[in-house]
């Protein structure tokens, strides 16, 4: 049966910011993904060796063994970068029905990566963006990021990048980088208005192509992968900006940091 995909509606990286705030969401082809951080395509494609050494996600309550992941946190603002101490993942269930109200302890992302200048470059692109859309005269503010690295596979038949369906994730700014995706099909992304029936439904296929997302305004999903030869897998990398502090980090007993 022939595969349906829809190609993501790239613009340049220049018109981002404006299209953010215009249309609720931009995507960004590879080369311009580069061009945005300042950075070699071919710097972004190193920092892809990671994803195939991810624990295993051992919070799913679907029971399903299809997602790995680590997780960090940082605080950014304008050119000051500094990783937070590791500190669990937590959701109010508002906005994670399947997986909220609780705190889940990934294993943390490796020095090495972290320690990386594109890594850097990457996160300080990432404020930036944000503050031109979001911050306003207020610029910069401080951004609390949270850095998700995941690997979707179809071991059992089926993965599913998003098993709490279509959501928000309740920060300001959501970017999702498709890193690679192997012997898949499906995982095709579907980006809707929160406040009207408008949508728009597209693949990521190409590493390092980019989705950025106005959360308060656009609900996301990402729908299934089924295999097309053994060992087909979906890697992403999610980065959130949230002004103010880490999600639950105000919730009394909550996503406190690790001492």
């Amino acid at each position: 049966m022939t595969q349906v995909t829809f190609p993501p509606p790239f613009i340049p990286a220049g018109d981002a910011a404006r299209q953010l705030r215009q249309g609720g969401y931009a995507a960004l082809a590879p080369a311009d993904v580069a061009r945005w951080i300042g950075c070699d395509l071919s710097d972004l494609m190193d920092l892809g060796a990671d994803w195939a050494t991810l624990p295993p996600d051992e919070f799913l309550r679907d029971g399903g063994r299809y997602r790995r992941r680590r997780h960090a946190c940082f605080v950014v603002q304008g050119k000051q970068l500094r990783q937070a101490p590791h500190r669990a993942h937590w959701q109010p269930v508002e906005y994670n029905a399947l997986h909220g109200g609780m705190e889940r302890w990934f294993a943390p992302m490796e020095p090495a990566t972290v320690a990386k200048p594109v890594w850097r470059q990457l996160l300080l692109a990432l404020a930036g963006v944000s503050d031109a859309v979001f911050a306003g005269q207020d610029s910069p503010v401080a951004w609390f990021v949270e850095a998700h690295q995941f690997r979707i596979d179809t071991t059992d038949g089926i993965g599913r990048p998003t098993p709490e369906g279509a959501h928000r994730d309740g920060v300001d700014l959501v970017a999702v980088f498709l890193v690679r995706r192997e012997g898949v099909k499906g995982g095709e992304t579907r980006v809707f208005e929160a406040a009207t029936p408008g949508g728009q439904r597209f693949t990521l296929a190409q590493p390092w192509s980019l989705l950025l997302l106005d959360d308060a305004r656009m609900v996301h999903e990402s729908t299934p992968i089924l295999p097309l030869a053994e060992g087909g897998y979906r890697d992403t990398l999610v980065l959130t900006c949230r002004r103010g502090n880490f999600q639950g980090a105000d919730v009394p007993g909550q996503g406190a940091a690790q001492s």
